[in-house]
């Protein structure tokens, strides 16, 4: 039995070891095009198993990093809002007029 939990130990210590890193100045276009490749190669069914499970995890990691730019992007099209002598953080809306460099009336 104690024989089984080092083998998990390892293969769980492998896998950490080998964890995906994506580039933090990759665009979103960029990395949702990777995503889809990813998707491709797995649809594809090709793959050993190890190697779905490696491509597996670049996907999860081009997911999180394609959702932290979409985050990123919505707080920056939050506008400013001069209300009553206070400046106010409102998101942006559809049917609000675009920004265009100007503030005020």
């Amino acid at each position: 039995m104690a024989t089984r939990k080092k083998a998990r130990a390892s293969k769980s210590s492998k896998a950490a070891a080998r964890a995906v890193v994506i580039e933090e100045d990759l665009g979103f276009e960029a990395a949702l095009e990777r995503l889809e490749g990813v998707v491709d190669r797995l649809e594809d069914g090709e793959l050993e198993l190890e190697a779905s499970l490696e491509v597996f995890e670049e996907g999860v990691a081009l997911s999180k990093h394609c959702a932290t730019r979409l985050e990123d992007a919505e707080r920056r099209v939050e506008q400013l809002v001069q209300a009553g002598g206070e400046w106010l953080n409102r998101p942006f809306e559809e049917g609000d007029e675009a920004y265009d460099g100007e503030l005020g009336e």
